[in-house]
């Protein structure tokens, strides 16, 4: 059954989230419906040679040759028997198309990101490294899965790669200040070592919107706010509060407005493109895409000194 997403993906910039739960050993756990293309019926799996021990082979419904994980293996380091009522969630993210196996699809929940709490540690490996948050949903408590986190586990070469930044050569030290919202430790640290590399040396890490919010407002009364501040990169999943919500809060504000935000998401399409606009973004980009992030930091905080120079910004 191919999801609508047009009857599903929500309202901008409401902090809001829509969660397809499901099931693997009769534990709860969710995916953000912007994340699902499809759910399919499990299918007969080619295997692949040398692959990953999560990936269970390839399958090919149509005219696309789909990736599948088994998420029970992945999650519980055990080969779970595979029922013939098993389903594919299959993904869209990141500009890839993958599918994950499940036992169980159990519905869909409306909930604010300020109910999505992050666990109280995160460790590097296990179902608590790859947890967005734990949220409640109808009454059960449900794991929301990093997806994101789990595909660069297993392919690396999919995820944030430094080696485009190192391609660039030698660029110039860059001290103007940068924020960066993103839940993601991993994917955090793979930001902030590519942007070191590129020469940014003045980057303020945040673990979601709110923290940086509740940043932003602290300084923004201050007669040297842009001296501070001067660009904002956020994801757009995290808890508490999401990259559209942050991204609506400062462009509707009279002293932050003026402050470059791109949007950095493994959830970039069409749709997300238009939400994105709709709420001021300056720029929208797919994760991966490091090295021409670099290029678009570069091109905004020259924009923003312009702006600057002018008064606009003052």
């Amino acid at each position: 059954m191919e999801k609508e997403k047009e009857g599903i993906l929500l309202e901008s910039g409401t902090n809001e989230i829509e969660i397809m739960k499901f099931t693997i050993q009769g534990e709860f756990y969710g995916i953000n419906v912007a994340k699902v293309k499809e759910i399919m019926m499990a299918a007969k799996v080619k295997a692949m040679p040398h692959a990953h021990p999560a990936v269970e082979g390839i399958f090919k419904p149509r005219d696309l040759l789909i990736t599948v994980i088994d998420l029970g293996y992945y999650l519980t380091g055990d080969y779970l028997e595979h029922e013939s009522r098993d389903l594919f969630i299959v993904t869209n993210f990141n500009k890839m198309t993958v599918a994950f196996r499940v036992q169980s699809i159990e519905g869909i929940s409306r909930i604010s990101w300020k109910d999505i709490q992050k666990p109280d540690k995160t460790l590097t490996h296990g179902e608590e490294g790859v947890a967005t948050g734990i949220a409640q949903c109808a009454g059960e408590l449900v794991t929301i899965l990093d997806f994101e986190a789990i595909v660069a586990e297993i392919a690396p070469e999919t995820s944030i790669q430094i080696s485009e930044v190192e391609q660039m050569g030698d660029r110039m030290l860059c001290d103007k200040p940068l924020i960066i919202a993103e839940d993601s430790i991993l994917l955090q640290k793979m930001i902030d070592d590519s942007l070191e590399r590129a020469g940014f040396t003045n980057v303020t890490n945040f673990n979601n919107g709110q923290e940086a919010w509740n940043y932003l407002k602290s300084i923004r009364h201050d007669s040297d706010l842009f001296d501070k501040v001067n660009l904002i990169v956020t994801d757009i999943e995290m808890p508490e509060m999401d990259g559209h919500r942050l991204t609506k809060l400062v462009k509707d504000d009279p002293r932050l407005k003026h402050l470059p935000v791109i949007i950095f998401s493994s959830l970039i399409d069409d749709q997300m493109r238009i939400k994105g606009e709709q709420l001021g973004a300056d720029e929208q980009l797919t994760k991966p895409e490091i090295g021409n992030l670099v290029h678009v930091i570069d091109k905004l905080l020259e924009r923003f000194d312009g702006t600057r120079r002018s008064g606009e910004a003052q």
